[in-house]
This record gives C-alpha cells, sequence and structure tokens, in this order.
C-alpha cells in the first residue's frame, strides 16, 4: 500500500516570515492520517521551517542540489548542506530547472544519486513539452527521462524514489491533463519501472501528477490507482488551499 503525498513547491515565493507563518497555519490541519505533507521551499526558509515544524507529522524538502559535496559552484547547495539542516526531500530535475537553467538529464542523475548518498529522498519530475506532446511524444519523453534518472539505482534506492508527472504545459496555465490521461501516462511510467527494476520496485513507487492541481480537481485525480498524490505549485502557496489538497488525496 502506497501512502499518498501531497508535496507543495513552493518555487521563489515566501520570506522566511510569510513561511513560518504558513506553517502555524496548517499544523494540525494538513496532518492527515495516511497522507505525508510536504513543503518543498527556496533555501533562505528551510532552517525556520524545519524548527517551525519540529513535533509534526510535516516534512520539509529543497527544490534542487548540486551532484558534488562541495567546491567552487557559486550559488549552488550540497546534498550534504541539506541532510545538515534536517531536509528531507529534494525536488530534482524540475521542468523550470531543465528549460531555465539547461538541467540534463545526466545532470538529473548525477543529483539523485546525491541525494540518496546524504539521505534525502528525490522527488525526481518527467513531463513533456506541448510541442512533443502535440507529436505523441508523450511516453517517449517520460520513458527517456524516467529511465535516465534512475539509471545506476538499486532496487532499495529506486523503491524509494518519488516520481512527478509534470506535463509542462500544464504547470502555471490553468491547463491541466485529465485523469484519465494523467493515470495512463502514469501508468506506462511505472511499467517502465517495472522492465527495469521489477514488479515489486516498481509497486512501491510513489508516482505524482503535477501541473495547475487545485482543490477542487486532487479528488479526481486521486481517484486513479496508480496516482499516489501531487506536486503542487501555485494552490500549495496558501495554507487554506494546501490543506484541502492534503486532505482531498485520502
Amino acid at each position: 500500500m502506497r501512502t499518498p503525498i501531497i508535496a507543495g513547491n513552493w518555487k521563489m515565493f515566501k520570506t522566511v516570515g510569510e513561511a513560518t507563518a504558513f506553517i502555524q497555519e496548517v499544523k494540525g490541519k494538513a496532518e492527515v492520517d495516511g497522507v505525508e505533507s510536504v513543503i518543498c521551499a527556496p533555501y533562505t526558509s528551510l532552517p525556520a521551517l524545519i524548527q517551525a515544524v519540529k513535533d509534526t507529522t510535516l516534512k520539509v524538502g529543497a527544490q534542487n542540489l548540486h551532484w558534488e559535496d562541495g567546491g567552487a559552484f557559486t550559488g549552488e547547495i550540497s546534498g550534504a548542506m541539506l541532510k545538515d539542516l534536517g531536509v528531507d526531500y529534494v525536488i530534482i530535475g524540475h521542468s523550470e530547472r531543465r528549460a531555465y537553467f539547461a538541467e540534463t538529464d545526466e545532470n538529473v542523475n548525477k543529483k539523485v544519486h546525491a541525494a540518496f548518498k546524504h539521505g534525502l529522498l528525490p522527488i525526481v519530475c518527467v513531463g513533456e513539452s506541448l510541442e512533443e506532446r502535440e507529436a505523441g511524444k508523450t511516453k517517449d519523453v517520460c520513458r527517456v527521462q524516467t529511465e535516465a534518472a534512475l539509471q545506476g539505482l538499486s532496487a532499495e534506492q529506486a523503491a524509494q524514489v518519488v516520481v512527478a508527472y509534470e506535463p509542462i504545459w500544464a504547470i502555471g496555465t490553468g491547463k491541466t491533463s485529465t485523469a484519465e490521461d494523467a493515470a495512463d501516462v502514469i501508468g506506462y511510467i511505472r511499467e517502465r519501472i517495472s522492465a527495469v527494476f521489477g514488479g515489486e520496485v516498481a509497486g512501491k513507487v510513489r508516482i505524482q501528477y503535477g501541473g495547475s492541481v487545485k482543490p477542487n480537481n486532487i479528488r479526481e485525480f486521486m481517484q486513479k490507482e496508480d496516482i499516489d498524490g501531487a506536486l503542487v505549485g501555485g494552490a500549495s502557496l496558501e495554507p487554506a488551499s494546501y490543506v484541502q489538497l492534503v486532505e482531498g488525496a485520502r
């Protein structure tokens, strides 16, 4: 039985004060039995968030990491640094990182290995552009990105990965995949994981949907057997909305 996971991706939003106020608002309310609640915040807010979620079941994630433990990489942050803070999760390969910061499948894979090296759980993002979707390449893109991201992992590690299927054309646009289409692609991603690591591992991997998920459509996605939660951007920024998303994942 896979535990549903709702991960809020705050992107480049919220000051430290705003972040801690958010946690005070959702404490207790977003702690729902049978659902894992995660907030992935900018680096500046991580220490305060980790302090704020103590004595709760809420988890904290970062939005990126470098694959090296240290070095002359101005502006980057390592897995060792994140682990030292007490971070639980890290988003890797988000489409915005791929599009704006030249993130490649090879780099994504190195970051996944770095996450496991330092005891962090990766949320690996995969998904197609509108052009790729219209060309009928959705599943090919997701296969290549998923297999590349998980390359070289042990079966034990692969089983712990969270995969987020995020069609790029649906992120922040107000457009969203239908639950049926999302379930079809996510089922295919699970099939590809099974082909590489076996059915037992594939059955343990949690696969989220992301792309304009909101409180009014979360239940449609969660009703699908292969969808194990959501990676949510804008709708995770308001406490009441985030709580509704978690409640909708039950």
